[in-house]
């Protein structure tokens, strides 16, 4: 075999899910995270028809990520009196399998901690490719040179940056923010409401507190809090319905995540000994596809590694060429304007699709569709070391 050292930058979903493969490959596999600790919470995510489920099963996990799924739950659109217009089903916002972004990464992390080397607080800074690898540096760490790096570090992905060129050629912000807030107990129901060009949800499937506005793009830093609270709090100024109330709580907001809606789109998805993997390949903020799509990213990508003998100019191109199609999924639509409209008719427009259950199950029948547009190969070097001891 090889090219067995791999490098993998991002600890979320994807960076797990494709080191659970090769760490049961004869692969040494080091995961490195800019976070300093595993981060538990998040939104909830989700999974969708037989190819998400059959990669699930694949990997020994389909039970447990069933055991821990949060069941789902529909959510009421109101209007500023609380009064109800229409009701959002959990199957829509959850798929066949909702389960919290930080309780799938604890999942893979649990299955993987043993066999594989994790460096929290730390981040590529350079790769350079030589005939037999590539030498990375690191913010912190030391220098170390491996055969193969991947990225799957997200739509902001550094190796996208380092080794494919800067963000601005490969990500396009579509016109909205989104930030989840930890606001603690925000009571009642699970609701929706909307004005023009914003909207906030509470205690939907998400995050307790979710919203999503439309902006030009903002100059801020990712990592500064306090500097994000500020920003939405400008953002849903002069509000109606709870928004004062919300807006005066985000001061003592246990953290805040605000990031933009975009889209990547990259023309390959791999150069020289350095691939990237979900997100940082094919991310759609919001669009509904990305954890799937990271998970069965991850079980193509290793098992093209596999069948190749690690022969990276073999499997890369393999891998691509399988995953272009599919994620073709995550290039469609735009969750920014859906969430939150522009206009008051465009409101009463998105809240007619769910009073209409022609249009919702549609929709549900074409998410469906996309979702499974792929043949799965059996790669049996993947299936049977998964059975071995090492489980």
């Amino acid at each position: 075999m090889k090219n067995t050292t791999v490098l993998i930058s991002g600890a979320s979903i994807a960076g797990p899910a494709l080191a659970y493969w090769l760490s049961r490959t004869g692969h040494t596999v080091t995961v490195v995270e800019r976070a300093s600790t595993p981060r538990p919470g998040g939104q909830a995510v989700d999974f969708k028809g037989a190819a998400h489920r059959t990669v699930l099963a694949r990997m020994g996990i389909l039970d447990e990520v069933l055991r821990r799924q949060t069941g789902g739950r529909d959510q009421t659109i109101i209007d500023a009196a609380g009064r109800p217009l229409a009701v959002i089903p959990a199957e829509f916002t959850g798929g066949e399998i909702e389960i919290r972004r930080g309780d799938l990464a604890e999942l893979l992390h649990d299955r993987t901690a043993q066999t594989c080397e994790y460096v929290y607080g730390d981040a590529i800074t350079s790769l350079t490719e030589t005939a037999d690898g590539v030498r990375v540096t690191f913010e912190r760490g030391a220098p170390r040179t491996v055969d193969l790096v991947v990225g799957a570090d997200g739509i902001h992905s550094g190796v996208r940056r380092l080794a494919f060129g800067p963000e601005s050629d490969h990500v396009r912000f579509l016109g909205h923010y989104y930030a989840l807030v930890e606001l603690g107990d925000v009571g009642g129901d699970a609701v929706m409401y909307n004005e023009p060009g914003r909207m906030v949800a509470l205690g939907g499937p998400k995050a307790p507190a979710f919203f999503v506005f439309a902006s030009r793009r903002l100059d801020y830093d990712r990592y500064d809090g306090e500097q994000q609270k500020a920003l939405l709090r400008n953002a849903y100024r002069g509000g109606g319905w709870r928004l004062p109330e919300l807006m005066s709580r985000i001061g003592e907001a246990g953290e805040v995540y605000l990031d933009s809606i975009s889209r990547v789109r990259t023309s390959r998805l791999a150069t020289g000994r350095v691939a990237l993997l979900g997100d940082a390949a094919h991310g759609n903020t919001l669009g509904g596809f990305g954890t799937g799509l990271a998970v069965v990213g991850a079980y193509v990508l290793a098992g093209e590694l596999v069948a190749a003998g690690g022969d990276h100019r073999v499997a890369f191109p393999r891998y691509e060429e399988k995953l272009r199609g599919y994620a073709r999924m995550a290039g469609r639509g735009n969750a920014g304007p859906f969430l939150a409209p522009g206009g008051r008719l465009r409101i009463r427009l998105r809240d007619l699709t769910f009073r209409s259950d022609v249009l919702l199950r549609l929709m549900l029948r074409m998410a469906d569709r996309v979702a499974n547009d792929i043949d799965l190969d059996e790669y049996p070097g993947l299936t049977e070391a998964r059975s071995s001891p090492v489980d």
